[in-house]
C-alpha cells in the first residue's frame, strides 16, 4: 500500500480501478510558409470548427449538469474571439511568416503563462482555459480530437485534464480525478463539484499505476494506490457517512444563516467572475463579499474601457437580484502583473506598487473604474471595496477621488446611487489603527490571507514555511478581534473573507469574536452555513 498526498480539490470518497490518461503527445515544429493570407484562412476555419466543438460542449453541459457549467464553454467561446488573442496569433503569422498551429501554440503559450506564473489560484486556473482554447484551434488545424474514453467505472489519473476532456467523458464511467496539475479554482474542479467527483491535484502520477486499485480521499487530499482490506472496509463506512451528510446539508439551502444564539450572520461568495457569480447563487450565497475585478484587466492586452467595466458590473448586480455585491477595485502587482503599466523591478513586490497604491499612484485608470462601478449601481445593490490599505492618508486620498468622480457623472446627467464603502483590513497597520479607519468607511472586510502573511513576516506561496504561515496564530487571531471591536465601537460591521472563513475549525471563534459576516467559495457555502448554526 502506498499513500500519496496531494491537494484537494472537491471531497468525497472513491473506491475503484485506475484508468492513466496521457494525452497524444504532438510535436509543433516551426514551419516557414510563404503564402501567410493562406494559413490566416486555415486559422479563420479552424476557428470556425472550434466555435462548432464547443456549442457541442455547452449544450452537453446543460444536459448533464447545469447552466452555470455551459458558461465554462460559453466563456471559452468568448476567448475564441478575443481580440487580443487572435491579433497576437495573427501577428506571428504575419510577421514571422509561420505556421497557423505554430502562432497558436506560442500565442497560447505566452498567454497562458501570464496567469499560471501568478500566485493567486483563481488566476493560475485562467491560464488552464487558454491552453484549452489554443488546444482547440491547434486540433482542428492538425485533425485530432483528445478524448478520454473508459471502459468501466475508473479513478482517472492524469497530468492534467481539460474541461472539456472531463465533459467528454462518460459520467457514469467517472469514479475520481487524480491529477498532477490543476487548482481548485481551475473550470475542471468546478466541473468535478458540479458532477460531485472526487478530486485530488499536486500528485505525480505514473503509468504503472494502470489497472490497479486505488482508493481516492477528496476530503483529504490523498491517493491511496493497493489498499489493504482494512483501510478499504474504512473507507467504504465513509463513502456510506458522507451520503448521510450531503442529505444533511441540503436542509440549509433557502435558509437564513443564523448562530445558535440567533444572531444573523451574512453569508456571502468571493468571486472572479461572472460564472462564479452562477456557482455562488446555485449554492445560495447570500450576496457577493468579494467581487475581484483583477481578471477584467489582466485578460486583455490594455485597459479595459469604462464600458466595458460597467457591463460586468451592471449584469453582477443584475444576476445578484438585489443581494450585495461588493467589488474589490484593482489589486494589480506583486505577482500579478499587467503587460500595459510598467512598475518597474522592485526588489519585493509584495510589498512594492501594488493595489490601491497602484490605483492612486495612476488615478486616470482608478477613477475610470470607480465611474463603471457607480454608474452599475444604479443596477442592484453594489457596494465597493478598497485593498491594502495601510493608512487613513490613503482613505480620504480615495475619499477626495470619489467625490470628484460624483461630481463628474452628475455633471454628465449620468445617474448613480450613494453606496456603501469599505476597505480590506490585511495589513498589521491597517488593523492596528482600525479604531481610526472605521470612521472613514461603511464597513471592514478581513483579507486573513494577506494579513497572515505580513503579520508573521512568511510567505504564504513558499512551501518551506508552510509550518510558519498559520492563520490561527494568536497575533494573527488578536488583530482580527481587534477590527472586529473597533467596527463595532463606530458603528460599522466587519466581515472575513480570507481562506480563515471557510475554516470549519474556528467558525465557533469568529462567531465569538463577533465576525458580522463570513465570504467564502460558492461551494463552501452551506458547510459554512451549518457550521454557524451550530456555533
Amino acid at each position: 500500500m502506498e499513500i500519496f498526498k496531494g491537494n484537494k480539490i472537491h471531497g468525497g470518497i472513491a473506491i475503484g480501478t485506475v484508468l492513466f490518461y496521457s494525452r497524444e503527445k504532438r510535436k509543433i515544429v516551426r514551419r516557414r510558409v510563404e503564402d501567410t493570407q493562406a494559413e490566416l484562412s486555415r486559422l479563420n476555419e479552424a476557428k470556425r470548427a472550434a466555435a462548432v466543438q464547443l456549442e457541442e460542449l455547452c449544450q452537453k453541459a446543460r444536459e448533464e449538469t447545469d447552466s452555470q457549467n455551459a458558461q465554462i464553454f460559453e466563456a471559452h467561446l468568448m476567448m475564441l474571439e478575443d481580440y487580443d488573442l487572435n491579433t497576437a496569433i495573427a501577428n506571428v503569422i504575419e510577421s514571422q511568416s509561420v505556421s497557423a498551429e505554430y502562432a497558436a501554440a506560442v500565442t497560447g503559450d505566452s498567454f497562458a503563462s501570464r496567469f499560471e506564473n501568478m500566485d493567486d489560484e483563481y488566476f493560475r486556473a485562467r491560464g488552464e482555459d487558454i491552453r484549452d482554447v489554443t488546444e482547440r484551434i491547434i486540433d482542428a488545424l492538425m485533425g485530432g480530437v483528445h478524448r478520454l474514453n473508459a471502459d468501466e467505472p475508473s479513478i482517472i489519473a492524469a497530468q492534467n485534464l481539460t474541461p472539456s476532456e472531463t465533459l467528454r467523458t462518460d459520467k457514469t464511467k467517472l469514479l475520481a480525478f487524480v491529477t498532477q496539475k490543476g487548482t481548485t479554482s481551475s473550470h475542471t474542479a468546478i466541473l468535478a463539484r458540479a458532477m460531485d467527483i472526487p478530486a485530488v491535484s499536486g500528485i505525480e502520477v505514473r503509468a504503472e499505476w494502470d489497472k490497479r486499485t486505488a482508493v481516492v480521499d477528496g476530503h483529504k487530499g490523498i491517493f491511496i494506490l493497493e489498499p489493504d482490506e482494512e483501510t478499504l472496509e474504512s473507507y467504504r463506512e465513509q463513502q456510506k457517512k458522507d451520503a448521510q451528510q450531503e442529505l444533511l446539508l441540503k436542509k440549509y439551502k433557502g435558509i437564513k444563516t443564523t448562530a445558535k444564539n440567533g444572531r444573523r450572520i451574512n453569508l456571502y461568495a468571493n468571486v472572479g467572475s461572472l460564472d462564479d457569480i452562477d456557482a455562488a447563487l446555485q449554492n445560495d450565497a447570500e450576496g457577493i463579499g468579494l467581487f475581484r475585478t483583477e481578471f477584467i484587466f489582466m485578460e486583455r492586452a490594455q485597459a479595459p474601457t469604462e464600458q466595458q467595466q460597467f457591463e460586468i458590473y451592471r449584469k453582477a448586480a443584475q444576476k445578484m437580484a438585489g443581494r450585495r455585491v461588493i467589488i474589490r477595485t484593482l489589486d494589480i502587482g506583486a505577482d500579478k502583473q499587467l503587460p500595459y503599466i510598467s512598475l518597474g523591478k522592485e526588489d519585493n513586490p509584495a510589498l512594492g506598487c501594488r493595489a490601491v497604491r497602484l490605483c492612486l499612484a495612476r488615478p486616470e485608470l482608478f477613477k475610470t473604474q470607480l465611474r463603471a462601478i457607480f454608474r452599475a449601481s444604479v443596477c442592484g445593490n453594489i457596494s465597493v471595496m478598497y485593498p491594502m490599505i495601510t493608512s487613513v492618508e490613503e482613505v480620504q486620498r480615495i475619499k477626495q477621488l470619489v467625490q470628484e468622480v460624483k461630481a463628474e457623472l452628475r455633471n454628465e446627467n449620468i445617474p448613480y446611487k450613494e453606496t456603501e464603502q469599505g476597505i480590506m483590513i490585511e495589513t498589521p497597520a491597517a488593523a492596528l489603527i482600525s479604531g481610526s479607519l472605521a470612521g472613514e468607511v461603511d464597513f471592514f472586510s478581513i483579507g486573513t490571507n494577506d494579513l497572515t502573511q505580513y503579520t508573521l513576516a512568511a510567505d504564504r506561496q513558499n512551501s518551506r514555511l508552510a509550518q510558519t504561515f498559520n492563520p490561527h496564530h494568536e497575533a494573527v487571531m488578536r488583530l482580527i478581534k481587534m477590527t472586529i471591536e473597533n467596527a463595532h465601537s463606530a458603528g460599522i460591521w466587519a466581515g472575513i473573507c480570507g481562506e480563515l472563513a471557510s475554516d470549519l475549525s474556528i467558525t465557533q471563534s469568529l462567531i465569538d469574536m463577533g465576525a458580522d459576516e463570513l465570504s467564502v467559495s460558492p461551494g463552501m457555502v452551506l458547510r459554512v452555513r451549518k457550521a454557524v448554526s451550530e456555533a
